[in-house]
């Protein structure tokens, strides 16, 4: 109860234009704290001198049009001119390295400057990636006054990523999401700065996504085959507005478990599982067994790498049950016939390094959740290993051994978004430390970053938005801030006023605790 008094004390004396999410890097302001007013009829986003991208810069062009209209929206065309101090009519962006059609990357340049002073503001980034990230800061930087004058406060502020790769898991197979809420949860990733939409498309339940290659899937593997499913125009507007946003898409194609849906549209792809001597009209996972098997995933996983254009796919790899090939006498048979004996994760190892190889020979990189490294497969060396389990071993051992191993790791573990709690459950997803293992320097140096999952058993459109936000966030700053950022009350603060500023976006984010909001959804 103390704790719940003091953080409400401290929102008391929130100063809202001045507190930003996730936290920069660095940020001054002067004393005695200049405000510098902005007139919504003539502020523009402009192109400074010099600046290697220009007009015509599409992923600019289109940032510029979202962050006036999120932050001028409610200005009346009439608005009156700031009755005080030199006005900030524009704010300049200088990008130092060209290119504006490319896809982002994990070794996309995210850094940039941001500069207001009396009368000017400046945006410098290394590239559009930064200008992006840049002016995000920027929309929360701006204030109202009891006038309703917009300024910012004058600030300068220094920032750049922690980790490279901050993603966020939505499961579309539990339950189906339309590509709207894809979309909208896309937008507030960008306001979180989260950099990576890891699309666990398919799984056991079903199969929405359309295969050009392979039709069947989704006619008979998904929920329903004329609305529950991605068209190959779903696919690309989701990577294209993901892109505008500075952010990757990861698609998961989990196999060779996770698989029941693919097997209405597959004949032959899944293992018939037995009862004695005879089959059981049940299926286990792909029957690893049959060469053509990997002809089958060749042809899908050929067609994947190319729709979706990042290097990685993730490839699963998890939870692989081994009753069904145990039960079916051809797979003991080829087990006695490779000398496996009884250990079916030799089995299991033999189908994933084909997977790999496959792959590997269409030019992609490829992560993979935690077991195929526990259960010894061979990979290669960079290999991203997907740490997800909390415990047996903990997952801070887990780390361990994987980056002793040499391999890139991803955590999230402690950021399963959808297990929910009574009370701040956003707290013990903060309090996370992703370097918090027993390692060298060079150990921690493979940690790329992580993840937080929404897994959909209990979640569709009906819930996705409040479930995420604000408590994404604490995934969000831990990923792109200082490491010495940790203090819950500053924390709880600032969050609680990102969540004002989210509701006033129109995003339906829930309450971290007592109070309310100037702008309450839907208005008040």
């Amino acid at each position: 109860m103390a704790a719940a008094l003091l953080l409400l004390a401290a929102a008391a004396l929130l100063e809202p234009a001045a507190a930003v999410w996730p936290q920069p890097q660095s940020q001054r302001s002067p004393p005695g704290g200049g405000r510098c007013p902005l007139p919504p009829r003539r502020f523009r986003f402009s192109y400074a001198g010099g600046s290697a991208v220009g007009p015509g810069c599409a992923v600019l062009e289109a940032a510029f049009q979202r962050y006036w209209a999120l932050l001028f929206a409610a200005a009346r065309p009439t608005e009156n001119e700031p009755p005080w101090g030199v006005p900030c009519t524009q704010l300049l962006v200088f990008v130092a390295t060209p290119g504006c059609d490319e896809f982002p990357s994990l070794d996309s340049k995210e850094s940039y400057q941001l500069s207001i002073s009396e009368g000017s503001a400046l945006l410098l980034a290394d590239a559009v990636w930064g200008a992006l990230r840049g002016l995000e800061t920027f929309s929360q930087l701006v204030g109202r006054d009891e006038n309703g004058t917009y300024y910012i406060n004058e600030t300068e502020i220094v920032d750049f990523p922690r980790f490279p790769h901050r993603g966020l898991l939505l499961d579309t197979s539990r339950h189906y999401l339309p590509l709207r809420a894809i979309l909208e949860t896309l937008d507030v990733m960008a306001y979180n700065k989260f950099n990576v939409f890891h699309w666990h498309i398919v799984d056991d339940p079903s199969f929405p996504y359309e295969s050009v290659t392979f039709p069947e899937l989704s006619k008979q593997g998904a929920f329903n085959a004329m609305t529950h499913v991605y068209t190959a125009s779903d696919v690309q507007t989701v990577i294209e507005y993901a892109r505008l946003r500075g952010i990757r898409v990861i698609a998961e194609f989990d196999t060779p478990g996770h698989t029941l849906s693919w097997g209405p549209g597959a004949p032959g792809l899944l293992t018939p599982c037995y009862l004695g001597k005879d089959p059981s009209g049940t299926y286990g996972p792909i029957n690893p067994i049959l060469n053509s098997t990997y002809q089958f995933v060749s042809s899908l996983f050929k067609e994947v790498g190319t729709v979706f254009p990042d290097f990685f796919l993730h490839l699963g790899g998890d939870e692989v049950d081994f009753t069904c090939w145990k039960s079916n006498p051809k797979i003991r048979a080829f087990m006695k016939e490779m000398g496996f004996g009884e250990d079916y994760k030799k089995l299991e190892s033999l189908y994933i390094q084909r997977l790999l190889d496959i792959v590997a020979s269409l030019g992609k990189g490829y992560i993979v959740w935690q077991e195929v490294f526990d259960h010894a497969v061979k990979l290669r060396p960079d290999t991203v290993v997907h740490v997800w389990k909390a415990s047996s071993p903990p997952y801070a051992e887990e780390m361990a051994n994987v980056t002793k191993a040499g391999y890139p790791a991803l955590l999230s573990a402690p950021w399963y978004l959808n297990r929910i709690s009574y009370g701040q459950d956003w707290m013990a997803a903060y309090q996370v430390e992703p370097l918090k293992f027993e390692g060298s320097t060079e150990q921690k140096d493979l940690v790329i970053g992580g993840e937080a999952c929404m897994w959909g058993e209990y979640v569709d459109v009906t819930n996705l938005t409040p479930r995420l936000w604000p408590r994404a966030g604490a995934v969000a700053e831990r990923l792109w801030s200082n490491a010495t950022v940790r203090d819950l009350q500053d924390a709880y603060v600032r969050l609680a006023d990102f969540r004002c500023k989210l509701l006033g976006r129109g995003v339906q984010a829930q309450p971290l605790f007592v109070g309310y909001c100037e702008n309450e959804f839907g208005g008040v």
